[in-house]
């Protein structure tokens, strides 16, 4: 039997997304080849951004720790570096597409690595240097970096950003069904996500 298709649209930037993750990669896990989750792009700061200050990013990042209090949440810290504030989205969608044409496993690791990166170690993912550094720390040959520079992944995550869009999606996390175009929105409790994924698996 094929595996229940999720489709996941999400951002680098967005905390929320990054519990979605955790939430949904135990899931995955769980289910063992019966759920299969779908990753697209979904860009909450589409174009650079001017006059954001680092201070005034580290105090909005206090706001994180709203989801780092929830149950089965990932890990967050207040930001403590003196890298950022971040430019813009596209960027780390850019390179987690060039990883995915190394494979499944590949793009998992810099997709969580980015988050990890960003949301609990305090480092600039829109940064050309951190994510070099993220490419490398998954593991990924530093020599296939250079796909990231292919104008194909840009396009991808800005068709990927549309369609959502016309959808109707405002906001991510946002999930929905392969073949069904009613998502829900926002990073769920893991066992709200469980009960809906169940449901849909029951013959």
């Amino acid at each position: 039997m094929a595996p229940l298709k999720l489709i996941v649209y999400s951002d680098y930037l967005c905390p929320w997304c990054y519990n979605a993750t955790v939430r949904l990669r135990r899931l995955e896990e769980e289910l063992d080849g019966r759920l299969e989750l779908d990753w697209q792009s979904y860009l909450l700061r589409p174009d650079p951004t001017s006059g954001r200050t680092l201070e005034g990013f580290r105090e909005y990042t206090r706001s994180w720790l709203r989801p780092a209090a929830e149950p089965d949440a990932a890990t967050f810290q207040v930001w403590a570096s003196d890298e950022g504030p971040p430019s813009h989205s596209l960027p780390p969608h850019v390179v987690a597409k060039a990883a995915a044409t190394l494979g499944e496993e590949a793009f998992h690791r810099v997709h969580e690595g980015l988050l990890h990166a960003y949301f609990a170690e305090s480092r600039d993912i829109t940064a050309p240097a951190t994510l070099r550094e993220v490419w490398l720390e998954s593991g990924l040959p530093e020599g296939e970096l250079a796909r990231a520079g292919e104008p194909i992944h840009r396009e991808v995550v800005l068709a990927e950003h549309a369609a959502a869009r016309k959808l109707g999606v405002t906001g991510v996390p946002a999930a929905r069904l392969d073949g069904n175009e009613a998502f829900v929105v926002g990073a769920l409790p893991v066992d709200s996500y469980r009960r809906w994924i169940f449901r849909q698996l029951e013959p």
